[in-house]
């Protein structure tokens, strides 16, 4: 048996199990592309404690801190049958994620927002037809291995570059789940087929190493974790990587043939908003009223006024973008220190 697959079990006596049919129309009645189902079974211990032994988790301590809740949905939610996961595509037509400085996921509205409004919609059909059913809903917040369990429920695979990887939208996908306290009348086949094969274009093509090949991501290298989550200086040897990069980063997608033929969606949630349209100097010199008349609503806000100008200081410098003098000049004495910092290092890669 395939390690990721969940052997069969008998409902429970006397709870008739809910019609999978019926949820996923729901569900994308609530806005979902994807919708799949998967047993609330606890995950084998190596699923995360890999990654968190090999120190791959930064200092993102939450992660080891309710490592226990993120294996074993029962400890979430009492009686925890099965997990409803779900899936949203985000590329729209018009997107190009070689041109802007923020990655894709993020030009649009935040989507933790969007996935959170579906997820209450979801929850308000679901209790409407089917009352009496428990659940736990996550979006990232709670200590919830989305990933795991789209790929369990059979919405994708996880690939080399440890995203999921889906048959319509590639790894442009993001993902939610809804844990029920019931059964359905049937689960996903597991994962699906992996296309990845010999392939290594997303891990040569890492600028700094971060993939392992073997589908996890070292978060003290991915520049989507410096430029979001880490709030200290980037360490040196990862800056000069940050060209053109200034929230997120999509190289390795980018790259992936899988993503070439991605089906684009046309959902205004997320459309490109214009704080996506700014360059890197432009975010560099972002002033505090263009901050709040673009940022706020968007998943940049997870950086903040400093940390994106900290991390466009960074990107000029990472370019030797002679032109951006005036704007580094005036950020390498700036009150907050990762700002100055960041520009008086971007000065010093300039010619003179």
């Amino acid at each position: 048996m395939d390690p990721g697959a969940v052997a069969a079990e008998a409902p429970r006596p006397g709870r008739t199990p809910l019609p999978a049919a019926r949820l996923r129309e729901l569900g994308l009645g609530a806005g979902f592309h994807l919708v799949g189902f998967a047993r609330a079974e606890p995950l084998p211990p190596q699923t995360l404690g890999d990654w968190l032994a090999a120190g791959m988790a930064a200092d993102m301590d939450w992660m080891a801190e309710r490592a226990a809740e993120r294996l074993d949905p029962g400890l979430l939610l009492p009686g925890a049958r099965t997990v409803l996961a779900l899936g949203c595509g985000y590329r729209v037509e018009a997107d190009d994620a070689d041109v802007s400085p923020v990655a894709a996921y993020a030009r649009g509205r935040d989507y933790h927002a969007t996935l959170r409004d579906r997820l209450r919609a979801l929850r308000r059909a679901m209790r409407a037809e089917f009352p009496g059913v428990a659940d736990y809903g996550s979006v990232d917040h709670g200590p919830v291995m989305e990933k795991v369990w789209a790929a369990r429920a059979g919405l994708g695979y996880v690939a080399r570059n440890g995203c999921l990887v889906t048959p319509r939208f590639g790894s442009w996908v993001v993902l939610a789940a809804l844990i029920l306290d019931r059964e359905v009348d049937a689960y996903g086949p597991g994962p699906t087929e992996d296309l990845c094969s010999r392939c290594r274009l997303c891990v040569d093509a890492c600028p700094t190493d971060a993939l392992d090949g073997a589908g996890r991501v070292d978060a003290r290298r991915c520049l989507s974790y410096q430029t979001i989550e880490n709030a200290g200086a980037v360490p040196e040897p990862l800056r000069t990587a940050l060209e053109g990069i200034v929230f997120g980063c999509d190289i390795c997608q980018s790259v992936c043939p899988l993503n070439a033929g991605a089906l684009p969606i046309d959902d205004v949630r997320f459309r490109p908003r214009p704080v996506a349209a700014l360059d890197v100097r432009a975010l560099a010199a972002l002033s505090p009223d263009t901050y709040r008349a673009l940022v706020p609503g968007t998943a940049l806000a997870r950086a903040g006024y400093h940390g994106l100008r900290r991390n466009a200081a960074y990107a000029l410098g990472a370019a030797r973008d002679a032109e951006a003098r005036p704007i580094l000049e005036a950020l390498s004495s700036d009150p907050n220190p990762g700002v100055s910092e960041a520009a008086r290092w971007a000065l010093g890669r300039l010619a003179p």
